[in-house]
């Protein structure tokens, strides 16, 4: 048994498959499966390519709607100077300001490694020169060479 409807259905009738795909045939449409877990399943009745057709445009318009997210990233190395610190500082502030994520970045050379302090040291006081801006998604994280820390703008409410 399965429940009928469509656009020359009246309510929503209810018959074995055999009447239902007889009564599509008729019309000269497909029978089309809506929801298999409802009781009991409900088809409709009407063209299948046409069907197909809306779903792929629905899909298409939930995907245009969605936020795409862009992540941009700024390298820094342990040692970095005031003027250098201050001018990524501010192409940071322009990213999220622009709405995109920062992806803030010490990359460690050689023995520099053994400075991974200084390099934490450095992402925190990025994260706080940041903070009225950017919320830290993901605290500084040495990941092999380099120690990675992520912002995201601040929503606006």
């Amino acid at each position: 048994m399965v429940r009928v409807v469509g656009d020359n259905i009246e309510g929503a009738a209810v018959m074995s498959i055999k009447e239902a795909i007889k009564l599509a045939d008729e019309m000269e449409l497909d029978l089309i499966e809506i929801s298999p877990n409802a009781e009991p399943p409900v088809c409709r009745i009407a063209d299948y390519q046409k069907y197909l057709y809306q779903q792929k445009k629905k899909a298409k318009e939930i995907k245009a709607k969605a936020v795409k997210m862009v992540v941009k990233e700024i390298r820094f190395g342990p040692q970095t100077d005031d003027h250098d610190y201050n001018f990524k500082l501010r192409h940071a502030e322009n990213f999220i300001k622009e709405g995109a994520k920062v992806k803030a970045y010490v990359f460690f050379r050689g023995r520099s490694i053994t400075f991974k302090e200084q390099g934490e040291i450095l992402l925190l006081r990025f994260a706080t020169d940041l903070e009225e801006i950017a919320k830290v998604e993901m605290m500084p994280k040495l990941e092999g060479k380099k120690m990675n820390m992520i912002l995201a703008p601040k929503s606006k409410k």
